[in-house]
Formats: C-alpha cells, sequence, structure tokens
C-alpha cells in the first residue's frame, strides 16, 4: 500500500479530489467510462466538494455507494444525502447513472440481491470497480464491513446487509468486490484513528479493514492519523 501523509483534513480532502479525477481521466481515455464507489464520512464529503469542482467528463461516471444506513430517503444518517449535497447538486452535469442502494425497499435481501444484480449488469461478474475509496473507523471498520458480523464471511454474492450497527442495518458491498477494484484509495483523518490506521498498514486481519487487499491501494492520511509509530 502506498502512503501520502499530508498536512491537514483540507489537504487530505483536496488531494483526494485530485485523485479521483486523474483515476477519471485514465479510465475514460482507457475504457470509455469510469466505475466509481464512494464511502461516507466528514471528509469524504469535503473531499467531493473539491471534486465538484474539478474537471471530470461526468457524462462518462457511473457512481455507486460502498455502503448505505437503512433509513427513509434524505435522512440525515443516509450517506446518500450527503453524497447529493456535496456532489450530485453541484456538478456541471449529471452522471451517466448514480447508483443508490434501495435500502428502502422492505425485503432487505432482496434489495442487496437486486443492487448486486445491478453491479454485474454494469461492471461485469466479478464485478470491477475502477476506483472503490474508502474510510477507516475506530474500531475497524471500513465500509459497513464491520466487527464481529456474519457478513465478513460472505463469499458468495457482491453486496449483503448487517446487523444492527450504530442503531441502524447497513447494505455494503463485500470483500470479493472489493478485491478486483483496480484502485482502492483509503481517506483517514483525525487523531482516533491512528491505532487502527497503524493495524491496516501490518494487513492485521483480526480488523474488518485489514482484510482489504493492499496492492492496489493508495493511503492519504492526516498528521494525526498517520504519524503514530506504535498501537
Amino acid at each position: 500500500m502506498r502512503e501520502e501523509i499530508l498536512a491537514d483534513v483540507h489537504a487530505v480532502a483536496r488531494r483526494g479530489a485530485d485523485v479521483i479525477a486523474d483515476a477519471a481521466r485514465e479510465a475514460v481515455t482507457a475504457r470509455g467510462r469510469f466505475l466509481l464507489a464512494i464511502s461516507g464520512g466528514t471528509t469524504p464529503w469535503l473531499m467531493l466538494r473539491h471534486l465538484a469542482d474539478l474537471h471530470v467528463q461526468w457524462s462518462a461516471v457511473e457512481l455507486f455507494q460502498t455502503d448505505e444506513r437503512i433509513a427513509p430517503a434524505g435522512h440525515i444518517e443516509r450517506n446518500l444525502t450527503h453524497l447529493t449535497h456535496a456532489l450530485l447538486d453541484r456538478v456541471p452535469e449529471p452522471p451517466a447513472a448514480v447508483h443508490a442502494m434501495p435500502v428502502e425497499m422492505p425485503d432487505y435481501a432482496d434489495a442487496a440481491r437486486r443492487y448486486a444484480d445491478s453491479i454485474r449488469a454494469v461492471a461485469g461478474d466479478p464485478p470491477v470497480f475502477d476506483l472503490v475509496h474508502l474510510g477507516l473507523g475506530e474500531d475497524g471498520h471500513t465500509a459497513s464491513l464491520v466487527p464481529n458480523d456474519p457478513v465478513l464471511d460472505e463469499a458468495a454474492t457482491a453486496v449483503a446487509v448487517t446487523g444492527e450497527y450504530g442503531g441502524r442495518r447497513r447494505m455494503t458491498l463485500t470483500y470479493p468486490v472489493l478485491a478486483h477494484a483496480r484502485r482502492i484509495l483509503w481517506v483517514v483523518t483525525g487523531a482516533g484513528k491512528a491505532p487502527m490506521l497503524n493495524r491496516l498498514r501490518a494487513g492485521d486481519q483480526t480488523i474488518p479493514a485489514g482484510r482489504v487487499r493492499s496492492d492496489r491501494a493508495l493511503l492519504l492520511a492526516d498528521r494525526a492519523a498517520g504519524h503514530l509509530s506504535q498501537p
């Protein structure tokens, strides 16, 4: 895993936006489209605001979610709500498609199957995203691959639904999908993330984030998260 340690949250957000925009241009040139999966979080929303100001051929971008809380449309806890405000309402042209996780469906298992089908229809089988953006929780989770959830061992599908975590069940991409991504972009900020970031660097597979393949990954971290030598 390559690393860049930057001064602060704002520098990480700007650099993350640049990385995504560069990846978009490369993918569109090589394959005619850019398949992007985005996670939630305070720094990512800032990153997406910067991305909205950069030159990207949005008509060639298909946007997916790495995970989503099961909550009503427009709810403040929904990643899609923030994704809309930070990026979709600000770009000069709409993306080719926005594939929102269908968490409003009453049958969560069926909703996960449908989202997996939509991913395969666009990204192939096994699906290959051009870039998957991930964050890191203070408990070592990433996307909604959370500690001790049976979803961590899911190998048969691209999308699964977790048990309750942080007050809500969630829908998430699974490890098999992450493993096939052309690039993984980790965005990690804040001193509270430093212990888990150290374990991620070490490839510690006892935390969920440590089970994501690292050979195609770029880590962007601020000094607060990135400069701890021991967990």
